[in-house]
């Protein structure tokens, strides 16, 4: 697969991966616009996630519809999506209707270099305590790239667009 301006790119993985600054240079060299997934959670949430209580499907399913309702709005143009999609299940919701378009960049790392990234975040709404809960709830993809964040973020672009642009 060759990417292109007609695919909708998810640049998913749990919190800490580095999604928002992957998906940010994306943008930049596919000239696509860019949405991070965090700005649709809703206020109850964010306050869930602030008060270090993880989100449950139920939770989910609402910003998931959402998400998905963006990229088939998005899919005459393209773009860039960041979602943390850590079960199949919430990425077959993303993906209804343009399961055809979409192109999954899992973003991939040990436990210890997540939470070292974690402890350092200064302004996010995610605490470094349910960094385990996610981890426990990921479902790696079983289509798409998966893609280590131990290289540079450039680095990491790179390896993306040299995986797709055969």
């Amino acid at each position: 697969m060759t990417l292109n301006n007609k695919n909708i790119l998810f640049v998913i993985g749990v919190s800490g991966t580095g999604k928002s600054t992957i998906a940010k240079l994306l943008s930049e060299e596919l000239n696509l616009p860019f949405f991070d997934g965090d700005d649709f959670h809703s206020e109850a949430n964010i306050e869930k996630m602030s008060n270090k209580i993880p989100l449950t499907d139920e939770d989910r399913y609402e910003w998931l519809v959402t998400l998905n309702k963006l990229a088939v709005s998005n899919q005459e143009s393209g773009a860039v999506i960041v979602c943390s999609a850590l079960k199949e299940s919430y990425r077959k919701l993303l993906a209804n209707k343009i399961e055809e378009k979409v192109v999954w960049i899992s973003l991939e790392s040990s436990f210890e270099l997540l939470l070292e990234r974690l402890k350092k975040r200064k302004g996010h709404f995610m605490p470094a305590e349910l960094l385990r809960s996610q981890l426990d709830t990921f479902e790696p993809p079983s289509k798409g790239i998966k893609i280590s964040i131990e290289p540079s973020p450039q680095e990491i672009v790179d390896q993306i667009l040299r995986e797709y642009q055969n």
